[in-house]
């Protein structure tokens, strides 16, 4: 990535994403939501998409903003349409919080606010895709980690459509009974493709690059990733196949769930034993603290995989279904996201930074811009509050539950002040902070493309 043109509004997407993260941790942890409030009630929905949009979504579009064009050695398409797609979905989602916040009595909102919020995230959404879709499309054949990424954006698309169906119908707006059948029946779908294949196959693509580069992993092709692909697209596509059945009323969509499930947990079994072959193979033998970081998240990953497998022989309960997907969004999800934000804001500021005057003046590494003692008491705190918090809600202790989830929330405003240091160099030697030549960075954008500012 050294000469690479950086992402102007990347840190915007992820600074955002942390601000919908501690909003939704902190209502969790003030009993607002599941368990507190019903699984289906309008609280715990606002609640789900602070997260799932607010944190996940944001995050994840920030990334590929930065990383697809590094997966496929080809300039962003449409790079403009960036900071236009973020206050699309920041507005989107504030309006949908909103209009949950109505549903629940909470506040007066207008009926019209659901369905033009799920518009707006739509729009939002639709320019990520167009801008990540376009860079991928032009590069063809991409290589099999930017295939993850396709079939991810893909999961995208659809789940924002769905979602924006659902806003329709639970606002009063719409009749047809099409929509109203989907709305009915396709829930799990909705949430299947967009946790199951926007967020964890492109994590999966994502993953398979920047772990290699961050560890000196050998990045051949395994022949157990093509089988990890092939069993994925064959998941999402049963999956998708389930918005048809629900359209057509020719039968269940949990009939398409669970055939899904089977590819679906081979597909992150197989994963899960490469990513091991990943960390066994490396040639930095002492890992930085964003791998080692990263190990809980794939723990958290396999026990979601045991627990969903549990799910066949034990009695499905709504306990059982919000820890299973409480650990599989916080253990694995936002473990590897929170890790992987470790790494890639140091990495990012030092490209914008110290890139224009590598060769001509002293500079620090990546690593040097970190303190991993400090932060990594911090992680462990995290996934500690993840763990319990996940067995609290299987168990049925909302008090502990409330408490495990303010230790994560504690967690994560402690690694915030770390992002926030890193970008603002402030754990860099003072010799080496602002050699002659390099300017500080602007904390949530970056500012010209390093190959303009180097000539």
């Amino acid at each position: 990535m050294i000469g690479a043109t950086l992402s102007r509004w990347t840190l915007s997407y992820f600074t955002a994403s942390l601000a919908f993260l501690v909003f939704g941790l902190g209502l969790m942890a003030g009993g607002f939501g599941f368990p507190v409030h019903g699984i289906r009630a309008a609280e715990t929905l606002i609640v789900v998409h602070a997260v799932s949009i607010g944190w996940l979504a944001l995050l994840m579009s920030g990334a590929l903003l930065q990383f697809v064009p590094v997966l496929v050695n080809r300039p962003l398409w449409g790079s403009g349409a960036s900071l236009p797609a973020l206050l699309l979905l920041v507005t989107g989602l504030s309006g949908l919080l909103v209009g949950f916040a109505g549903m629940a009595g909470l506040t007066e909102s207008p009926a019209w606010l659901l369905p033009v919020s799920g518009m707006l995230l739509t729009c939002g959404f639709s320019l990520i895709f167009a801008i990540l879709g376009m860079t991928l499309w032009l590069a063809r054949p991409i290589a099999l980690p930017a295939r993850f990424v396709a079939a991810g954006i893909c999961c995208l698309l659809i789940t924002a459509l769905l979602g924006s169906i659902f806003t329709f119908a639970l606002s009063g707006f719409t009749e047809q009974a099409v929509l109203l059948d989907i709305t009915g029946s396709a829930l799990p779908v909705h949430a299947a493709l967009g946790l199951g294949g926007w967020m964890t196959f492109t994590a999966m693509g994502v993953s398979y690059r920047l772990l290699t580069m961050f560890m000196l992993s050998p990045d051949a092709v395994r022949q157990t990733t093509r089988i990890i692909w092939w069993e994925g697209a064959a998941a999402l596509t049963i999956l998708a196949a389930g918005i048809v059945i629900a359209a057509l009323e020719t039968g269940s969509t949990e009939i398409a769930v669970t055939a899904a499930l089977v590819p679906g947990i081979a597909c992150i079994a197989l994963y899960i034993v490469d990513i091991r072959a990943i960390y066994r193979q490396r040639k930095r033998k002492t890992i930085e603290l964003n791998s080692a970081a990263s190990i809980p998240a794939f723990i958290a990953l396999g026990l979601s995989l045991l627990l969903a497998i549990a799910l066949f022989w034990t009695e499905v309960s709504d306990r059982m279904i919000a820890g299973l997907v409480y650990l599989f969004t916080f253990g694995w999800l936002s473990g590897l996201s929170l890790a992987q934000l470790y790494k890639i804001i140091p990495f990012l500021t030092w490209l914008e930074c110290y890139g224009p005057v590598m060769g001509r003046a002293p500079t620090p590494r990546v690593q040097d811009m970190v303190s991993e003692g400090r932060a990594r008491q911090w992680f462990a705190l995290y996934y500690s509050g993840v763990a319990v918090a996940t067995l609290a809600l299987i168990a049925g202790y909302p008090t502990v539950f409330r408490l495990a989830v303010a230790l994560s929330l504690a967690a994560i405003l402690a690694l915030t002040v770390q992002f926030f240091r890193a970008r603002r160099l402030l754990d860099v030697p003072h010799g080496l902070r602002l050699p002659k030549g390099a300017t500080l960075p602007h904390l949530i954008y970056a500012g010209e493309p390093i190959f303009r500012r180097s000539k």
